[in-house]
């Protein structure tokens, strides 16, 4: 059985619900003349219907192309097109088939047999069996890795014949196909690919696109003419790392690019009524939020943290960091679905700040560091908060991280504070199991309460909907009056491609999928 694991995490990206779903795809006339490759080297709007090469923007650089072993939102953005899972989320947030075609589950919740498909092969041409899924999760939960704790209630996994894998657990677990489905960090590998391949950098899924050699500037996907689902409309996915966004809005602009995420907030609304370009916005399923070291002086003290919690004016974050596309909440799920709770006891009060400091005998120029990760709306957020936090007596130092950098120190517990973003489940178990029970695998802030822990087992067996609801809403408020973390508030998804672009879905979850995206004219 697979246990829990501290561990640091960059951006974990986890395909989600959708309460509201904004559907962005702009179509063009999909008989439009190709484009080859050479030619879409030498700018985006040559490109035409059918075939040719999509060139996309992303912020981020890809730490590795393991899918098993990463956090990277940015390997994530790249590898929703190169591996599947036994089950996918639609854009309503209901799992399909996808590995498997379908599965039952025992009257007692116990055991889940899942029936896989019989007509899939991986990249190299080899057929996918039960053998690599029972090879793809026993990796993860074996090693330890990241992902373990999603099969923390899971007994034993067989192959009852090479196309039925099934999958017992030591106590109902309603988050099961979240687990092993919501997201490409329990995707499907070959047997035997981690002796044979080097998943940092190689790749050998069964998804609609083949991974290239990654270089220093981007990497491109080639179309799997041999996907299970049909081949990809598209020759190429070129994925370019551009970390600036005004860069990359430019490069949209002029016809380099075809699609990006990577917008300055700023030009959002004046985007949207430019020619040539159109934006998708979409509620997502992200929160951002502050966590402070609760292992270093004061804030191992609540009043301390709480101080913090009435400093941060949110509506202030949210106005610089994302000039509006934000909704300020206090817990982690975002509104109008059904698993938010509407409780938000920290106001903007600085003397009530005060007085909590006072209170847990924290003097005027207590130093706060506060790490981020640079070039992201996390600087413009942290400046916020350090005005905030200054008012109050508490003096902040943004210490700005590359990628690597932020990783490895969130990792090993050096901060004082830091500042990023998740990317949230279907389940509640996704929001809030790893990163707030005292063993979870993300709980990087070293938070620690029995009768949280204790919710948070009960939630993840209850198969009851509402009395499930119920465990999670007593957790979530425990785990914000604590400060574990200072949500802050729910982004939009924000994107934007040429005009013409067709095909083309802008989801809650940022999974970007680009097999049925047809080119401009």
């Amino acid at each position: 059985m697979a246990r829990f694991r501290r561990d640091g995490i960059w951006r974990l990206t986890a395909t989600a619900f959708a309460a509201v779903l904004v559907l962005a795809a702009c179509g063009g006339d999909d008989e439009g003349v190709p484009v080859d490759g050479d030619d879409a080297e030498n700018g985006a709007d040559e490109g035409g219907g059918q075939g040719g090469t999509l060139i996309a923007a992303i912020s981020g650089e890809p730490d590795q192309f393991d899918p098993h072993n990463t956090s990277a939102y940015a390997s994530f953005q790249v590898l929703e097109n190169v591996y599947d899972t036994l089950v996918v989320p639609d854009a309503e947030g209901e799992f399909q088939p996808s590995l498997a075609t379908d599965w039952t589950t025992s009257e007692d919740g116990l055991t889940w047999t899942f029936n896989l498909r019989d007509d899939v092969v991986f990249h190299d041409g080899k057929e996918f069996t039960a053998d690599d899924v029972l090879y793809s999760f026993n990796r993860i939960i074996d090693n330890e890795m990241a992902n373990a704790y999603r099969f923390a209630s899971v007994e034993e996994i067989t192959a009852e014949d090479p196309q039925t894998v099934v999958i017992t657990l030591s106590e109902p677990t309603p988050a099961l196909l979240d687990n092993i489905g919501g997201f490409k960090g329990t995707a499907i590998i070959p047997e035997g690919a981690a002796d044979d391949l080097d998943l940092a950098t190689e790749a050998n899924g069964t998804g609609p696109f083949e991974l290239g050699d990654p270089a220093a500037s981007g990497v491109t996907l080639t179309a799997y003419e041999d996907y299970f689902d049909g081949a990809p409309s598209i020759d190429e996915v070129e994925f370019r790392y551009i970390g600036e966004a005004t860069t990359a809005l430019t490069s949209l602009e002029t016809g380099e690019i075809h699609w990006t995420d990577n917008i300055p907030p700023q030009q959002v609304e004046s985007l949207q009524g430019e020619d040539g370009v159109e934006v998708g916005v979409s509620p997502s399923v992200d929160y951002w939020y502050l966590a402070l070291n609760q292992e270093v002086e004061p804030w191992d003290q609540v009043e301390a943290r709480q101080a913090v919690a009435y400093g941060v004016d949110r509506q202030q974050v949210v106005d610089v960091a994302q000039f509006g596309a934000a909704t300020v909440n206090q817990t982690a799920i975002p509104e109008d679905n059904f698993w938010y709770h509407d409780y938000a006891p920290f106001d903007h009060d600085p003397d009530q700040a005060a007085d909590l400091l006072s209170s847990a005998g924290v003097e005027e120029g207590q130093e706060l560091g506060l790490m981020v990760v640079q070039d992201t709306e996390g600087v413009q957020a942290a400046q916020a908060i350090e005005a905030n936090l200054g008012d109050i007596g508490i003096d902040v130092t943004i210490e700005q991280e590359p990628d690597g950098t932020w990783l490895d120190r969130q990792a090993e517990g050096d901060f004082d504070a830091f500042m990023w973003s998740w990317l949230g489940n279907l389940d509640p178990f996704g929001f809030y199991h790893a990163q707030h029970h005292s063993e979870g695998g993300f709980n990087a802030q070293g938070y620690d309460n029995p009768e949280v822990d204790d919710l948070l087992g009960q939630a993840a067996t209850e198969t009851d909907q509402d009395a499930r609801k119920g465990l999670y809403d007593q957790a979530a408020e425990m785990i914000v009056d604590d400060v574990s973390y200072l949500y802050l508030y729910n982004p939009d998804v924000v994107q934007a491609w040429a005009d013409g672009l067709g095909g083309y879905e802008v989801r809650p979850d940022r999974a970007i999928n680009f097999e049925n995206v047809t080119l401009p004219e």
